[in-house]
């Protein structure tokens, strides 16, 4: 069947995989940093050139900071109305892209201020069933952002 195993095999099987073991730890935690540093560098509006060799110490602060400036949501005893609570949603969403837009650069500073004036504007009569055909006493927008399909009534899913 098999040779008979001693008790010192199984030792010196672990003995000689703890280094192994710990090495591969080491590159996912490593692995692991370099991608929050990827997802947080940009969030702040840094550049990643200039910060290539950052301390893994450096990187969560970085990230600490970052999470602790984020809105705290406080969720009331009782619940708002499904509309105000999606119509804040939809602001805040607006404001978390009027922070994070202008640092990541990826538009043109006077395309990026036309867009987050485009989406203020539509918050004020943003609701989830349905949108007015023209919002009250502002400018048409120059090119209409598509509309959502209908919704069809709440007890009913359908897949399209």
């Amino acid at each position: 069947m098999g040779l008979p195993r001693r008790e010192g095999d199984a030792a010196e099987l672990r003995k000689s995989l703890k280094p192994l073991l710990e090495k591969r730890r080491r590159a996912r935690i490593n692995d692991s940093l370099g991608q929050l540093k990827g997802l947080i560098l940009p969030l702040l509006g840094r550049e990643n050139s200039r910060y290539s060799k950052l301390e893994k110490a450096d990187i969560l602060e970085m990230t600490v900071h970052f999470l602790q400036e984020l809105p705290a949501f406080s969720y009331p005893a009782i619940a708002p109305p499904p509309t105000d609570s999606y119509r804040e949603g939809y602001r805040a969403c607006v404001a978390r892209l009027a922070r994070v837009l202008p640092a990541c650069g990826v538009l043109e500073p006077a395309v990026s201020a036309r867009l987050l004036e485009h989406l203020r504007r539509r918050s004020a009569y943003t609701t989830p069933e349905a949108r007015p055909a023209s919002p009250p006493s502002a400018p048409s927008p120059p090119a209409p952002a598509p509309s959502p399909p209908a919704q069809p009534s709440p007890g009913l899913w359908r897949p399209w």
